[in-house]
């Protein structure tokens, strides 16, 4: 890394990241895992649930590289989608409509002012009712793929809700022989009212409860819809508190959109010290 590297500080509901523009290669593809694990360390680094990196694409405005706070790549993010799409519109990289590449596949968006409505990877392996033995008996779990693996736990109440122990029932779920090897994102839900959920998710990389989870805001809200439980769009309440919205139509859509904010916190330089890994 060379002595200083601007970067970006974002939040998408409560999921934050360090934003960089890596358009000139100023960050070497081998050195990003290791990169992403020392800056999103959080007391001792700039501290996030994610790296982001914009790089140069022929075919569409730009492409991303995404990585996990522990360092491995992730599909697909979509509160991270909406902050790249931001952040890109901000730098003049592209208009307010726009289109970038994920390991997903390639993504659209519109920008407007500070909200974002991106289009989420078209969902499948929808897996309804599906039992999962677990270390205190078996339960009925939901699955579905919307750009990264999500596994749904529908609760009946918001009290049972907020007493789910959501570190270690996360941890087994994400870890479990069934999800093998990839893992699984872990949400828990309750249903609202006729057109919102409430949710709360493990995310898979950050392996730890998430204040907001894009791809899981948008997994729950079609599961919930194919099981009846409510109609679109959905408005999905987050850790954080804020609310995301789902579009799409039909029992098996093939174009999902997810609008909610995208909000820059501060931007600043990366020196050489912040990955020197001092909290080792």
């Amino acid at each position: 890394m060379s002595t200083s590297i601007d970067f970006y500080k974002m939040n998408g509901s409560g999921n934050d990241f360090i934003l960089i523009d890596n358009r000139t290669a100023i960050i070497d593809p081998e050195a990003a895992p290791e990169l992403a694990r020392s800056l999103c360390r959080r007391k001792v680094s700039v501290g996030a649930d994610g790296l982001i990196l914009i790089e140069n694409d022929a075919e569409v405005d730009f492409s991303w590289r995404f990585f996990n706070a522990d360092g491995s790549s992730a599909e697909m993010c979509g509160n991270g989608g909406r902050c790249v799409a931001r952040l890109a519109n901000m730098l003049g990289i592209c208009g307010s409509r726009l289109s970038f590449r994920t390991l997903a596949g390639i993504v659209r968006a519109e920008v407007m002012g500070s909200r974002v409505k991106l289009q989420m990877t078209s969902p499948r392996d929808l897996r309804l009712d599906e039992k999962l033995e677990l270390s205190d008996g078996s339960v009925v779990v939901q699955h579905i793929n919307t750009g990264v693996p999500h596994t749904v736990f529908i609760m009946d109440t918001a009290k049972d809700l907020e007493k789910q122990d959501i570190l270690s029932r996360g941890r087994e779920v994400r870890y479990h022989s069934h999800y093998a090897p990839a893992g699984t994102n872990v949400n828990f839900i309750t249903v609202l009212g006729q057109r919102s959920l409430e949710i709360r998710t493990y995310e898979r990389g950050v392996e730890d409860e998430t204040l907001a989870c894009g791809t899981g805001a948008t997994a729950v809200a079609l599961v919930a819809a194919a099981k009846g439980l409510v109609e679109p769009p959905v408005d999905v309440r987050t850790r954080s508190g804020e609310t995301l919205t789902i579009y799409f139509s039909g029992e098996t859509p093939e174009e999902v959109y997810m609008e909610g904010a995208a909000t820059v916190v501060y931007q600043g330089q990366l020196w050489q010290e912040a990955v020197d890994n001092p909290g080792r």
